[in-house]
């Protein structure tokens, strides 16, 4: 049958209608915001004006003709308004000067809590551009925020994608002001034109993870959004590019769940200062294997990579045992009549032509402070599959000076909690997240874990202090506390300071008072062999795998 021309021309025109309608339906889907799945409210933005006041004059920190190193993001880089830790939460650009060379180079952290790829580039990237000179680099690392309405609220949403010609004419509800709005991509090449027209070289890195993972561990990616479209752009414009996100997501995923959520503080997205430690050492790692030869000379001002470690000397064959405590463990340990901790003698208990000592104990010492001065990570570091660590502390560990004094005091608790103090010192004024007792006996059974090592805990010792013919028993705190900890976690518990009491209860406290020298906590060599010796004790009650190692 053949269609008369009208009828011709009326499909023709329901065919370019329909044509029309998908034309729209596309370019509608393609340029609706992303989703805003952060569901978290930061009010950074409302406060520009202290926000100026708080983050560096771009280019104040130039020493001499050497480079600077500007650092452009959000609060996963600078968290909060002043960065410093008040809530808990730390951007990774707090800690990206430890990795450099300050002879070399200098970093200053200009990101800001709340911004987007859209919000950064109008309100404060042209504050930042004053101080860039030639040979600075510049990092790019944006995305978090890029989502949300586009014309009220926050609004602070670009475009999905990397389009160079959508954009979308806006006006913002609460203030009736206009706004042309362009793609996340577009945004990237204008900081990367406007970086290079100063003479200066742009590096893009993709966002930072989240605490999210699936049921096999792994840990969500953004290879399909803004780590895709920040890669393109970088390929497009000849760009050093950094797979921050997954160099950060590989880290995680070695992790158990437990562990990589105290990386985060108060929400899956910002970082405690654990998470921005580990993407300020991702971001370092990132800038050192890249191969674009633009970015190799920001790499050789980095600082060599050093694991530090206890300095055990490894024998084929052999593991170690690894000893962790305080003064009770270790302590001066040479006269004859002076103080000694157990793990000098363990030797007169191990059988060290099968196992290797480490006494990596520190007098003084608590959880806190031997993990905040690095001690525990030279133990980590060192940790190999079938090694053990002994874990004993409690002396020192708790008390009414959290935030003064030795600063190693912890919560008295067994619970999984924290909270922010604000530390003051004649040396310092910062904000620490200091947990219970109970958290970082978990973090310590948790990383020896991970290395393939054994954790023991081990209570304190007994003090010198009796009651009606009775010596001292802590088992309504420490004593509790290690208890729920060895429950929930599986962990081997060896009850010292019961064993030790024990004994002490049965020779009676004249005679015990030679066990101890100085004071009620220190032991004279005597006692600190008695312990030694209930250690094994224990070992073996228990049916301990490092009970094989004993003589």
């Amino acid at each position: 049958m053949q269609l008369k021309q009208p009828q011709v021309f009326i499909m023709k025109c329901m065919l370019f209608v329909a044509m029309l309608s998908l034309h729209m339906a596309v370019q509608a889907q393609d340029l609706r915001p992303m989703e805003d799945v952060n569901n978290v409210t930061d009010l950074t933005l409302d406060s520009l004006e202290k926000v100026r006041s708080a983050r560096p004059v771009s280019g104040s920190t130039r020493r001499g003709g050497n480079p600077v190193l500007f650092l452009v993001g959000n609060s996963t880089m600078r968290t909060g308004t002043l960065g410093n830790g008040d809530n808990g939460q730390w951007g990774w650009g707090f800690y990206a000067d430890k990795f450099f060379d300050q002879k070399k180079i200098t970093v200053e952290n200009h990101a800001l809590g709340g911004t987007s790829s859209r919000t950064f580039y109008r309100r404060l990237w042209e504050d930042v551009k004053q101080g860039i000179r030639p040979g600075d680099y510049v990092i790019i690392e944006l995305g978090h925020n890029d989502n949300g309405p586009f014309d009220s609220g926050r609004a602070r949403a670009s475009i999905r994608g990397v389009s160079a010609t959508d954009s979308l004419v806006v006006t913002i509800r609460e203030t009736g002001q206009q706004e042309v709005v362009y793609s996340y991509g577009e945004y990237m090449r204008r900081f990367v034109r406007e970086t290079r027209a100063l003479g200066a070289h742009p590096i893009l890195m993709s966002l930072t993870p989240r605490d999210n993972r699936d049921a096999n561990g792994r840990v969500g990616r953004v290879d399909q959004t803004f780590g895709l479209w920040a890669r393109q752009i970088a390929e497009e414009m000849n760009c050093p590019f950094v797979d921050l996100n997954e160099i950060s997501a590989r880290k995680y995923e070695a992790m158990s769940p437990w562990k990589m959520s105290y990386h985060f503080y108060l929400d899956k997205i910002h970082t405690s200062a654990f998470g921005a430690q580990l993407n300020a050492q991702s971001a370092a790692e990132g800038i050192r294997t890249c191969k674009h030869p633009e970015i190799l000379p920001l790499a050789e001002t980095l600082l060599p990579e050093k694991r530090p470690t206890t300095g055990v000397r490894r024998e084929d064959g052999k593991p170690v045992v690894f000893i962790t405590g305080d003064s009770t463990v270790k302590n001066t340990d040479r006269e004859e009549d002076g103080m000694w901790g157990w793990g000098a003698l363990a030797g007169s208990v191990f059988d060290e032509h099968k196992i290797t000592i480490q006494n990596s104990a520190q007098a003084g010492r608590s959880c806190r402070s031997y993990l905040r001065e690095g001690r525990w990570d030279k133990v980590v570091n060192d940790v190999r599959p079938g090694d053990f660590v002994i874990i004993q502390f409690g002396h020192n560990d708790t008390g009414n000076e959290i935030a003064q004094g030795k600063l190693r005091n912890e919560i008295a608790s067994a619970a999984d909690s924290s909270h922010v103090f604000r530390i003051r010192t004649q040396e310092a004024n910062y904000n620490e997240v200091v947990y219970t007792f109970g958290w970082y006996l978990r973090k310590f059974i948790d990383d020896v874990r991970q290395q393939g090592g054994t954790p023991i805990l081990v209570s304190l010792t007994p003090r010198n202090e009796w009651t009606d013919g009775k010596i001292e028993r802590r088992n309504a705190s420490y004593g509790l506390w290690y208890r729920t900890v060895a429950d929930e976690t599986g962990c081997t518990f060896l009850d010292l300071h019961n064993l030790t009491a024990d004994s002490m209860d049965r020779m009676g406290q004249k005679k015990a008072a030679a066990y101890y020298k100085n004071d009620h906590t220190h032991t004279s060599r005597r006692g600190a062999l008695l312990n030694a010796k209930n250690i094994a004790k224990g070992l073996k009650k228990l049916k301990s795998p490092l009970a094989k190692y004993l003589k």
